[in-house]
């Protein structure tokens, strides 16, 4: 279970939707269905925020949060690895308080 987790939060960045989507389909346990739906959230959601953060950095007010919200898209997934590494439960930035 351990490296299954390893690969959803790794899997920012080879497939961040693919793998936490067929762990989450077959997977039998609830710790790893959470977790991969959270890690298919938190994708989405910073995808979304760059993009919007991206169109307003024309205009140079986007440029800080384009810079916050990338560092949480790499940062994230970094800490998850390390937390799964030592069995230890991560919950993704704002995601992990809705979906339990």
């Amino acid at each position: 279970m351990k490296v299954v987790k390893i690969l959803i939060h790794a899997s920012t960045w080879f497939a961040p939707v693919l793998v936490p989507l067929l762990v989450w389909l077959l997977a039998k346990e609830d710790d790893l269905k959470r977790l991969s739906l959270q890690a298919i959230v938190f994708h989405f959601v910073i995808w979304l925020l760059v993009s919007i953060s991206y169109f307003f950095s024309i205009v140079l007010i986007g440029i800080p949060f384009l810079i916050i919200f990338g560092l949480i898209g790499l940062i994230a997934p970094i800490i998850g690895i390390i937390r799964a590494l030592q069995d230890r439960r991560f919950d993704y930035p704002i995601i992990g308080s809705f979906i339990r």
